[in-house]
């Protein structure tokens, strides 16, 4: 329990890249190098983590923990991983109130943005591999079929800029037709889906709307489904459109400051939090977000463990899986049309995923620090 405690508090403070890429440091390192988790176990952590709603990443997490020590390790790996870039975000919202905006942040996460999409990339690919499998045209078999829902995930995502979660449970239905088909098909059956440093306003708050807030990032982290990217637009039509605590270029910052932290991307909701009221409605939003991951990871958790040994239901994950790699790599796409605005970005990514490749003692952090340095630098040239 201590170990994989320490484990999620490293991986939540010095994991950059966003979803694609922290479930992929969690194959690299539980699964392929500490081999505290089974390639079975990971996929059907997965798999309910894309089932259920909430961040796909912190979803994965709390799976882990619950795995290895039940609630308690539940609740301790879903802290640990949250809790640094959560401290980092209110840090760096107080930090924005009391400095009127982070002009500086575009410049940093002009070269950041550039270097996430070459490390994800890279996570993405070796996801494939391991969840989806090479193509062979030797041994037809059903490894096509599995392709075909990556394939198709990765074409929806793209076009409709979000992640659907029916496409997710058609492609693992239609898998275990294929592959495993259970005698209850034909029958009518359902599957049951079960603090810190003081500054200006830090402590100020209208109660108001703090529940507003908690009802609204609820909302959020209850009904949206997918990695903490799909959250993006959904958290925008509400911030800055419906209740307008926030401005276009506020927003934008809140997704910048995401992205440059460690952790969860959805972390963002409490940097969101933090500007609107203060510490306690950086607490409530991302109390209210995580709340419903928690708790639907935690009632699956236990069924879903018990019926994924049956054959049927791993054709089912199987299907599910090779959809939901699919999705996070379409999602990469449109993060990487956000982000490769030009030519200097597009060396800073392609640099960025080669030396993950050639550079084996080169670390993520390290890459984010030099791409942070090369964006000032080059937004600084650009600018003369």
């Amino acid at each position: 329990m201590k170990d994989i405690t320490l484990y999620f508090l490293k991986l939540g403070t010095l994991g950059f890249g966003g979803p694609v890429a922290l479930v992929g440091y969690m194959h690299r390192d539980l699964v392929e190098q500490k081999k505290w988790l089974t390639e079975e176990e990971y996929k059907e952590g997965l798999a309910l983590a894309q089932l259920a709603p909430g961040p796909l990443a912190a979803q994965l997490g709390i799976y882990i923990g619950f795995v290895h020590n039940g609630l308690i390790g539940a609740i301790l790996t879903g802290l640990a991983f949250v809790l640094p870039s959560f401290i980092m975000v209110v840090l760096l919202g107080i930090i924005y109130q009391l400095y009127s905006g982070l002009f500086w942040m575009r410049d940093v996460f002009y070269g950041v943005g550039a270097a996430v999409i070459g490390i994800i990339t890279i996570s993405a690919y070796k996801l494939t591999l391991k969840s989806v499998g090479k193509i062979n045209l030797q041994a037809i078999g059903t490894n096509w079929l599995l392709w075909l829902f990556y394939l198709t995930a990765v074409i929806i995502t793209v076009i409709m800029q979000k992640e659907q979660i029916s496409l997710f449970i058609i492609c693992g239905l239609i898998y275990m037709v294929v592959k495993a088909p259970p005698r209850w098909m034909k029958r009518p059956t359902t599957i049951p889906v079960v603090f810190l440093i003081a500054g200006i306003g830090f402590w100020q708050y209208s109660k108001d709307r703090l529940l507003e807030l908690g009802l609204f990032f609820l909302k959020a982290g209850a009904f949206v489904f997918g990695s903490g990217l799909a959250i993006v637009p959904f958290l925008h039509s509400g911030v800055v459109e419906e209740h307008r605590w926030l401005s276009e270029n506020q927003f934008l910052d809140a997704v910048a400051v995401a992205m440059i932290t460690p952790g969860p991307v959805v972390i963002t909701v409490g940097f969101i939090g933090y500007l609107v009221d203060g510490f306690a409605g950086a607490s409530v939003a991302a109390l209210a977000t995580f709340l419903p991951c928690f708790l639907f990871t935690v009632l699956l958790a236990p069924f879903f463990k018990k019926i994924a040994r049956n054959s049927s239901i791993k054709a089912f994950v199987e299907g599910i899986t090779a959809a939901v790699i699919g999705a996070l790599v379409g999602s990469v796409i449109i993060i990487a049309m956000r982000s490769i605005i030009d030519i200097p970005t597009g060396l800073i990514a392609l640099g960025s995923g080669l030396a993950l490749i050639y550079i084996k003692k080169i670390q993520e952090p390290h890459l984010i620090a030099i791409a942070a340095i090369l964006g000032i630098f080059i937004k600084n040239i650009l600018n003369a």
